[in-house]
C-alpha cells in the first residue's frame, strides 16, 4: 500500500479572513481545489491524494466550512468567496496555479476568473449550478442541507446520514458525519440563495484562462441545453461528461481523474508554471 501524499494542514490570512487548507504532494504545478457547499477540505482528501501524483494540491476549507473562519461577521457572498481564491493564491505565492472548483466552488472559480484574468493556469469547473435570475432552480433543496447539518450537529452517525447519500460507502458517510457540523448554517443558506440570485453566465464571456467544464451526466444539474448556452458564451470551453452523480469522484473517481488529467496535461506550455513554483513547505 502506497504512503499518503498528505503534507500538512495550515492557516493563511487572506482577504480579511483566516482560511484553513490541506496540502498534498508538494511538487509540480500548484493546484487549488475549491469544494462545494457542504464539503470541508478533508472530505476531498481522497481526490487530492490522487491529483498529488502530478500536482502540488491545496484543498481549501471555504469560508464558513471546516476550520476556516465562520460567524455572523463573515461575508459569504459570491464576490467575497471568489476574491478569497485570488487572495489565497497571492498570500501563498502560488504562481499560475490551476483552479479546480466543484459545484459552489466552480461558481467561485468562474467569478475569480473574471476578477483576475490570467491569474490562473486553467479553470476546471466541475458541475457548477447553472441556476440564477430567471433560470430554473437548482435541483437540490435547501432543506436537504439544513436537515443533514442539524443531524450532524446532534452527533448522528452513519445510519442517520445514510438516507441523504444512500450510494456512498460507510467510510464516505462517516467522514461526512464527522465534519458536516463544521459547516456554518448561515454560510450554507447564503451560498444556496446565491445559486439563484447570482448570474454566473454573465461572467463566462470574460474568462480568458483555459477552461474545462466537467458535467455529471446523471445529476441533472447541467442539461444539454445548458452546455449549448455555455459554448455560445465561452466558445473556447472544453466540455467533458462523466457518467456519475453530482459528487462525481464519489461515483467514478477514475473517470473524473481521467478527464481532468487529460485536459491539464494537454495545456500549452504558457499555462504551466516552472517546476517548484509553489509555496514553500513550513
Amino acid at each position: 500500500m502506497s504512503s499518503s501524499r498528505f503534507l500538512y494542514g495550515a492557516n493563511v490570512h487572506a482577504n480579511g479572513v483566516r482560511h484553513h487548507y490541506l496540502r498534498y504532494g508538494g511538487a509540480g504545478q500548484p493546484l487549488v481545489l475549491a469544494p462545494g457547499i457542504t464539503s470541508p477540505a478533508i472530505t476531498w482528501g481522497f481526490v487530492a491524494e490522487a491529483l498529488a501524483e502530478d500536482f502540488d494540491v491545496y484543498v481549501l476549507d471555504v469560508r464558513g466550512r471546516g476550520l476556516s473562519q465562520a460567524g455572523p461577521e463573515v461575508d459569504y457572498s459570491l464576490d467575497a468567496c471568489a476574491s478569497d481564491l485570488v487572495s489565497i493564491a497571492d498570500a501563498l505565492d502560488l504562481r499560475h496555479p490551476l483552479l479546480v472548483g466543484h459545484s459552489m466552488g466552480a461558481r467561485h472559480a468562474i467569478r475569480a476568473g473574471k476578477m483576475a484574468p490570467g491569474r490562473f493556469g486553467a479553470l476546471v469547473l466541475v458541475d457548477p449550478p447553472v441556476s440564477g435570475p430567471g433560470r430554473r432552480a437548482y435541483p437540490s433543496s435547501l432543506s436537504w442541507y439544513i436537515d443533514s447539518m442539524a443531524l450532524a450537529r446532534s452527533g448522528v452517525g452513519v445510519e442517520g446520514l445514510r438516507p441523504f447519500t444512500p450510494t456512498w460507502t460507510d467510510e464516505q458517510i462517516a467522514l461526512r458525519a464527522e465534519w458536516l457540523h463544521t459547516c456554518h448554517e448561515r454560510a450554507v443558506i447564503a451560498s444556496f440563495d446565491g445559486f439563484h440570485t447570482d448570474d454566473i453566465h454573465a461572467d463566462l464571456p470574460d474568462l480568458v484562462d483555459p477552461t474545462l467544464l466537467v458535467v455529471a451526466g446523471r445529476a441533472g444539474v447541467i442539461l444539454p441545453q445548458d452546455e449549448e448556452e455555455i459554448r455560445k458564451l465561452l466558445p473556447a470551453v472544453q466540455i467533458q461528461r462523466v457518467d456519475a452523480g453530482h459528487m462525481i469522484p464519489w461515483d467514478d473517481l477514475a473517470g473524473f481523474l481521467s478527464v481532468v488529467r487529460s485536459y491539464l496535461q494537454a495545456l500549452p506550455v504558457s499555462s504551466i508554471a516552472a517546476p517548484g513554483a509553489s509555496g514553500d513547505l513550513p
